[in-house]
């Protein structure tokens, strides 16, 4: 229906021009945009390198780096870059789309990769059209009336969340800019305020509980938001109203370093586009209170800890990592999940969703929440079998600030609930924690026996992860009882715990997007075995150096932006420091 819809618009009347172009909000890597002139192009994990050849002539190595490739994000890059060769490409990689795919062909037609490039082609229309013969742009504007019509036509079989806002906004931009599209700007606006009363739930949270995907709609109500008023036209009630939801919700989800938890499926976020989208809005900070979409966060002195405490979505993605934490020390992230391995094929997808790869506890061989089976060509299966509860506790105290959460997602298998307790100090030089593995209930010691009974008696055995960020070096330490972390800021921290597991550093990965491959980085792991109806594990992450005077200045600037390409494997990037 996408491509008969996409055929059909193309006999449509096509828009003569630019009524009102947007202010151009995307922000784009001069880095990456040197390195698309350059023939090397990079999406989705796939990495192609071809010198002199047009984004269309490659060979994809996979259906979402062609996705990307038609979603035409690359435009702000180009755009970054800035010089005659990025324009140049940009306008012919633009009319080749068109000669292509431009009468429905493709994958490109999708309403959420059509609003998406919709998007960015109003955005960049001044680079696009500069310097065209008449007939070329007039296929432009052919084309962005055929787009148009196709998401007025089709946006309500996108999915819902992020890709229906896409799309919405799409066909908003297009109203207020394209001259023949006035019309379709009404019922968009009427479509996105029901979308925004709809899946902004009252906490400011999506339903997918993904942290980056939040960051995207709000990123595109903001950018709506602007664009009306700009127009001057005052967005809906309901538009505003989940604006002022979600940032609250943001700023709770965003560690000291500037980046977002990294939770079902969400990377960091884009480099500063959630500041962009905060300065934007003109939302006042106010405290969140509980739970951020399902999340606790801890935070004080340079430290900052964001824990998944709450039911894992029901969407088809989401990650079996209740109880898994992260913690950041001013702008060096410490303590990781692996992230989502959707840019590095279904393999590195389905692992990085299990509960191994998270820093939380596991029992050996199980996750907190079963992942069904797999179906043919997709890795995004719901999760079959889920905790039936999950619960919190928040305290401040003389000693600092405490979260005891609990959840069942081994009740059914083997009657064991898992308490985790936190406690940050004041200064936020130290965190100590407690894993409790117990089996309450008689029917619960019941299920445990079985389980115990089968095991021979040997126990049923259970792993603590820690996993580590790849720019922290690691090292055992006091004959194999503590491990240090030494931060780039010059900053050392050190785990330690009771004794009443094994204590090992092993090798884990940071699934990162816009990396070819996978990096390299360690995880620290308690291993022990449940004997008996309770099991208790203590351990403690302590601050034992602060950064040196001769070592700190590196955390307070900005590295030069061409050191920081995606294709150097040891190139990273500074933020600004997020407080609170």
């Amino acid at each position: 229906m996408n491509r008969l819809w996409a055929r059909l618009c193309t006999l449509s009347r096509g828009s003569t021009g630019i009524a009102r172009q947007p202010e151009p909000r995307s922000i784009g890597s001069f880095a990456r945009g040197r390195q698309l002139c350059a023939g090397t192009f990079l999406f989705a994990g796939g990495l192609v390198e071809a010198p002199g050849a047009a984004i269309w002539e490659i060979a994809m190595p996979s259906a979402r780096f062609e996705e990307e490739v038609h979603g035409f994000a690359w435009l702000d890059d180009l755009a970054a870059a800035g010089d005659g060769a990025a324009r140049r490409r940009a306008q012919d990689w633009t009319l080749g789309w068109i000669d292509r795919f431009g009468r429905g062909k493709g994958p490109g037609w999708a309403p959420d990769l059509a609003g998406r490039r919709l998007v960015r082609w109003l955005h960049h229309a001044l680079m696009l059209l500069n310097g065209l013969e008449p007939a070329r742009s007039e296929s432009v504007f052919r084309s962005l009336a055929q787009q148009t019509l196709f998401l007025a036509r089709r946006w309500q079989s996108a999915d819902a969340g992020l890709p229906r806002f896409e799309a919405l906004t799409a066909l908003v931009y297009a109203g207020l800019s394209l001259k023949g599209m006035e019309s379709h700007l009404a019922p968009a606006l009427k479509a996105l305020e029901r979308e925004c009363a709809r899946e902004i739930d009252e906490g400011g949270g999506l339903a997918s509980r993904n942290p980056e995907e939040l960051l995207e709609v709000f990123t595109l109500l903001t950018w709506a938001e602007a664009a009306l008023r700009d127009a001057g036209r005052e967005p809906a009630p309901a538009h505003g109203a989940a604006v002022g939801r979600i940032a609250p919700t943001l700023r709770a989800l965003r560690h000291a370093d500037g980046g977002l938890a990294r939770f079902h499926g969400g990377g960091r976020g884009a480099e500063g586009r959630l500041d962009q989208a905060l300065a934007e809005a003109g939302v006042k900070p106010r405290p969140v209170r509980g739970l951020a979409m399902g999340y606790a966060r801890l935070s004080a002195g340079r430290t900052t800890v964001i824990v998944d405490a709450a039911l894992p979505p029901p969407t088809a993605g989401a990650h079996a990592s209740t109880l898994s934490f992260e913690l950041t020390s001013g702008r060096r992230p410490v303590i990781v999940n692996c992230g989502s391995g959707a840019g590095f094929g279904d393999e590195w997808l389905r692992a990085g969703r299990a509960t191994p790869s998270h820093s939380t506890l596991a029992l050996r061989g199980f996750s907190s929440s079963r992942l069904a089976p797999r179906r043919s060509g997709s890795g995004l299966s719901p999760l079959a079998e889920r905790p039936r509860s999950v619960e919190f506790r928040a305290e401040t105290g003389p000693a600092g600030h405490s979260l005891t959460a609990w959840h069942d997602g081994y009740g059914s298998t083997h009657g064991l609930t898992h308490v985790r307790q936190f406690m940050l100090a004041y200064d936020g030089r130290a965190l100590s924690g407690e894993e409790t593995l117990a089996a309450f209930a008689d029917a619960e010691r019941a299920t445990f026996d079985r389980m115990l009974g089968r095991s021979g008696g040997e126990g049923i055995a259970f792993d603590i992860r820690f996993h580590i960020h790849p720019d922290v070096d690691t090292e055992i330490d006091m004959g194999g009882a503590a491990v240090s972390l030494a931060l780039k800021s010059g900053e050392i921290w050190v785990f330690r715990h009771d004794g009443a597991a094994e204590l090992q550093l092993l090798p884990s990965v940071y699934l990162e997007k816009g990396r070819a491959r996978p990096r390299a980085t360690k995880q620290i792991v308690l291993s022990a075995r449940v004997m008996d109806y309770a099991s208790l594990i203590t351990w403690t992450l302590a601050k034992a150096q602060d950064g040196s005077s001769a070592q700190a200045p590196h955390d307070l600037g900005q590295e030069d932006e061409a050191e920081q390409a995606w294709v150097l494997p040891w190139a990273r990037r500074v933020r600004p420091d997020h407080e609170g």
